[in-house]
């Protein structure tokens, strides 16, 4: 090869180094970029409230629900009121709480309506919900919803049922954050605290859905593990033979202690405490934990609670932080996840050998 061969090919090994050297430089970019994100994973048994905490970080972070989101809602919220409507009329069937002589024929006629085939709300129809919730069965059944499946904030819509079937309703911030839609697949939210990149990932809570969490366990910075605090006297809507609240203690512990977890720092936010604070005066906690001997107070039930769960998930590799929270509640999610933050600086010290 002559000299002039030997230059190509030189240059050519050059251009070869130089374009290997930016390849790098820019997989070490996107490495450094990965290493700065946070990304949570957000778990938990079904109706815990891991969905409404995604809708305030999208309130406090992402300026808020769109016209589209608001439209979505609109529907679900307006038929989600006459199912529950249904529901409490069959609960007071199977339970025995007489309706007045009076709403018999009006009861009947909405029993008898398929899930497929509830209509949205007008005029009439405000009316004659109104008038059945007004019964005081319904009532009745209202207050031992734990005995069957009905969500708590069943009372909201149906005490503010004119509002809700006007017809230019539109969904306000509560409406929505109360609005229950069950989670399946991926729900992710990004967004920037402060200067830092945050991805935070809800999945289904429900049986069916919680082989998916094991495919998003690679590279969390934390887990938020959301228990639905007052699920201590309710069964599961998949298996009317299991405790809500024991199976939330089972599933925590079973995934806390997997191999993807060990080394994670855990956040867990024992939500609904305005709901279980409401409760703990009537029920009691032994009927959960037989071991519980604090009868009705409510901070000695709060206490027992923690200690199942720290005992369940505590070990050397990581540190599990809890909060009792309301996640209806804008300001007390506002200040928990300021919380949230502290133990990600933490978990970023702890992995970078600094404590």
């Amino acid at each position: 090869m002559g000299p002039k061969g030997s230059k190509q090919s030189k240059k050519k090994n050059n251009a070869k180094k130089q374009k290997n050297a930016q390849i790098e430089e820019e997989l070490e970019m996107e490495k450094e970029e990965v290493r700065n994100q946070v990304k949570i994973l957000v778990l938990g048994t079904g109706e815990s409230g891991k969905s409404t905490f995604i809708k305030q970080l999208l309130i406090l972070h992402k300026g808020g629900f769109t016209h589209t989101d608001r439209e979505t809602y609109y529907s679900t919220i307006r038929k989600n009121t006459i199912f529950h409507i249904i529901q409490m009329i069959n609960a007071c069937k199977s339970f025995g709480w007489e309706l007045e002589k009076k709403n018999l024929e009006l009861a009947r006629k909405y029993a008898n309506i398929k899930v497929n085939e509830i209509t949205d709300l007008n005029e009439k129809v405000v009316k004659e919900l109104k008038q059945l919730w007004s019964d005081s069965a319904l009532k009745t059944a209202y207050k031992n919803r734990h005995k069957f499946h009905l969500p708590d904030s069943s009372n909201y819509y149906l005490d503010d049922l004119d509002r809700i079937g006007e017809t230019d309703y539109s969904p306000n911030d509560k409406d929505i954050l109360l609005c229950r839609i069950p989670t399946t697949g991926l729900n992710k939210i990004s967004f920037n605290f402060g200067e830092t990149p945050w991805n935070v990932i809800d999945v289904g809570g429900q049986r069916s859905e919680r082989r998916k969490w094991i495919h998003q366990f690679d590279d969390v910075t934390l887990i938020i593990y959301v228990v639905a605090i007052n699920e201590f006297n309710q069964k599961l809507f998949e298996d009317e033979e299991v405790n809500r609240l024991l199976e939330s203690l089972v599933l925590f512990e079973k995934t806390s202690n997997d191999k993807y977890f060990k080394e994670k720092n855990c956040v867990i936010f024992f939500n609904k405490i305005d709901l279980f604070e409401d409760k703990i005066k009537s029920e009691d906690l032994s009927q959960c934990f037989p071991d519980y001997e604090g009868g009705n107070d409510p901070d000695e039930a709060k206490k027992f609670i923690k200690l199942k769960f720290l005992e369940a998930g505590e070990n050397e590799s990581r540190n599990i932080f809890c909060h009792y929270t309301c996640a209806t509640d804008t300001r007390n999610i506002e200040n928990v996840f300021d919380a949230v933050n502290v133990s990600i600086i933490e978990n970023t010290l702890k992995t970078g050998g600094y404590m």
